[in-house]
């Protein structure tokens, strides 16, 4: 991924990028009625996150996701300013994605929002009934996972033209591991979406998304750090 300047179609792309992986995705898992399992669901949100990263992955970067680009702020490959714009436009197209596909599942007579709006959970909320603290480190070391991979693709020396199906596929598999555990986030954007519109409980246990995706974040940018500064200073020896 790029580094990136701010500018309105950027922005733009941002947005548009965060709500069509949000329509994809959470889409297969609430329109779908679940029948296409784990597997659909993870194969939803990775192919789509791979036409993305080709799609507006050279106008943006396709970050597409909070913790991306808290990541890529802390290793200095997009400005505070952008960082927060960026920021603002996926929650945006996270809340708009999941709207949309609000409106097409209520088309349907018998669809019953109490039955869930794939949103994520711990608890009694947890597809499996995992705890808070197996919810909150499963969310802490799938996007720690996610960040690697995305920073795996932007070293000297990457095959040209793989970004997208590295990042992709790692998405895939995320999910078929997290999605008993939490329903899958590893993006904010995602959870703060389905949340508002299925309120309640949902909006009450975001904060261990939030915290968990923040944390990872950060920790990969600091050990990206530490990497390439051990890696110059040897070569300087």
């Amino acid at each position: 991924m790029e580094k990136v300047n701010g500018t309105l179609s950027r922005y733009i792309a941002e947005f548009l990028g965060t709500g069509i992986l949000i329509i994809m995705g959470v889409g297969s898992a609430v329109i779908a009625d679940g029948s296409i399992g784990a597997l659909g669901i993870g194969l939803a949100f990775g192919l789509t996150l791979m036409f993305l990263v080709y799609a507006i992955g050279p106008k943006s970067g396709c970050h597409i996701n909070p913790a991306v680009t808290l990541t890529l702020l802390c290793i200095g490959h997009i400005n505070v300013k952008d960082a927060i714009l960026y920021m603002v436009m996926q929650i945006l197209g996270g809340i708009a994605g999941a709207y949309i596909v609000y409106l097409i599942a209520t088309g349907k007579a018998d669809f019953n929002m109490v039955a869930g709006f794939a949103s994520n959970g711990f608890g009694v909320h947890s597809p499996a009934g995992y705890s808070m603290q197996a919810v909150l480190l499963t969310e802490f070391i799938m996007t720690s996972i996610l960040l690697m991979a995305v920073v795996t693709t932007m070293r000297p020396g990457f095959p040209l033209g793989f970004a997208g199906v590295v990042i992709g596929f790692v998405l895939v598999v995320i999910h078929l591991v997290s999605m008993p555990v939490s329903n899958t986030s590893v993006n904010f954007a995602r959870s703060l979406g389905t949340a508002l519109i299925e309120k309640g409980w949902t909006i009450e246990q975001l904060w261990v998304f939030a915290i968990a995706q923040a944390a990872a974040a950060l920790t990969v940018g600091v050990v990206y750090r530490g990497y390439k500064y051990c890696s110059y200073k040897m070569q300087t020896i």
